[in-house]
């Protein structure tokens, strides 16, 4: 509407005042109602080509979108395992800082698993010191064997000799005695000697072994012992929360609450703009932005980022093959806009419904290329000054949202 009527004062109003003061026609009698469109055919003509011109170059150079919100982040409240409330710390609207505990399950199952693994650890160094008398026990009798092995080889050695020299008090029955006497005494030292070995590896192998495991199993059980307890991770502020003591909550199907980060959401704005301004839409673009939540104020505003690829087009790997026709919506081009100045946007809320328009700037270029052709050089001008006709619009919707919001919305 307001470029047609800045139109229809290039267009129509000049042919109106040439035909009703130059020509002398008269309203009511040359120009009439039903002689209107032949009498001001070429203003109209000439109004229609101007204002669809002007419609599109301001649009086209200078986009706008309502697509715009200050996305935040939510932290869904989850125990680590399943269980029943035991203990609660915190209330909806709370605001809580990281590591603040916010609520407990019930753990007589995991103290109990816990007390067991300790009993276990107990239970094995115990056994090292069994083990340990049990060394000191296999070493005498190690010595035993030893002194009864030396003794009855001493006996053998001088029957021996007796035999060897065939003397007559040397016997045959005898030394075959001592002979089979002292293999038996052998096997009973190698058995000693055995069980000694045997005594010391459950001291250096065994029970350590067993008790790195009954630690593990400790430590498990500690883990999971712990995991009774949710706390924070960060800053925020606790939302929907209503738990209370004996609910059952799980971490797959039943979460607990919300909490929603403090320093979420805060001074950066994802606009969405029709892909048509893929050409224009630069990083470092002058922008201007108007809030539900922040009525009758326009905030400067800057593009920081371009997302390089369009949202439509992403896809999930399946056993269908995907047909471009099913994409209902063409998608946007994404973009990140943050205020100029700090401190405009602090109380936006995050999350909130924005309008923005952005600005096509030729300053630089028309201040630093001197080669410009004239038609090129009015060109981008033209293209400049009318960035005025969409500032002006915007600040019209500005004043018009909370009437259009409460007035004829009713919200």
């Amino acid at each position: 509407m307001f470029e047609l009527m800045f139109c229809s004062m290039l267009t129509i109003l000049p042919d109106f005042l040439i035909r009703r003061f130059v020509q002398g026609k008269r309203i009511g009698h040359e120009i009439t109602l039903f002689s209107v469109w032949y009498e001001l055919r070429w203003g109209i003509t000439g109004c229609v080509i101007l204002t669809i011109s002007l419609i599109t170059l301001v649009f086209y150079y200078h986009p706008s979108t309502s697509n715009v919100a200050s996305y935040f982040r939510t932290v869904t409240i989850l125990p680590e395992r399943l269980g029943r409330v035991s203990e609660v710390h915190v209330v909806t609207n709370q605001t809580v800082k990281k590591g603040d505990l916010l609520f407990k399950l019930d753990t007589k199952t995991e103290e109990a698993a816990v007390e067991t693994a300790h009993r276990r650890v107990s239970e094995v160094d115990a056994a090292i010191v069994v083990a340990q008398a049990d060394l000191a026990a296999a070493a005498g009798i190690v010595d035993q064997a030893e002194a009864a092995f030396t003794l009855v080889e001493e006996d053998y050695l001088r029957q021996k000799q007796l035999h060897d020299t065939n003397s007559p008090a040397a016997r045959q029955a005898e030394l075959d005695r001592l002979t089979n006497l002292l293999n038996a005494r052998e096997g009973q030292l190698d058995t000693a000697r055995a069980n000694y070995a045997a005594a010391e590896d459950r001291i250096q192998v065994q029970l350590p072994s067993e008790k790195d495991s009954a630690v593990a199993k400790l430590a498990e059980a500690e883990t999971r012992l712990n995991e009774s307890w949710t706390y924070a991770g960060v800053d925020g502020r606790i939302e929907q929360f209503q738990l209370r003591v004996g609910d059952f909550v799980n971490p797959l199907a039943r979460p607990a609450g919300i909490l929603v980060p403090l320093d979420t959401g805060r001074d950066v704005f994802q606009a969405g703009f029709s892909q048509l301004a893929v050409p224009v839409i630069k990083r470092g673009m002058v922008a201007e932005m108007t809030c539900l939540s922040k009525p009758f104020t326009v905030i400067p505003m800057v593009v920081t980022t371009i997302l390089d690829v369009i949202p439509a087009g992403q896809f999930r790997p399946s056993d269908r093959l995907l047909d471009p026709q099913d994409n209902v919506r063409p998608g946007t081009l994404l973009t990140n806009l943050e205020p100029i100045y700090a401190g405009q946007t602090d109380d936006i809320p995050p999350g909130s419904k924005c309008l923005v328009n952005a600005y096509t700037s030729n300053h630089d270029k028309l201040a630093e290329d001197g080669d410009l052709s004239t038609g090129y050089w009015l060109f981008l001008h033209v293209v400049d000054t009318v960035g005025l006709v969409h500032a002006i619009l915007l600040r019209i919707q500005t004043l018009m949202l909370p009437v259009q919001s409460l007035v004829f919305a009713g919200h």
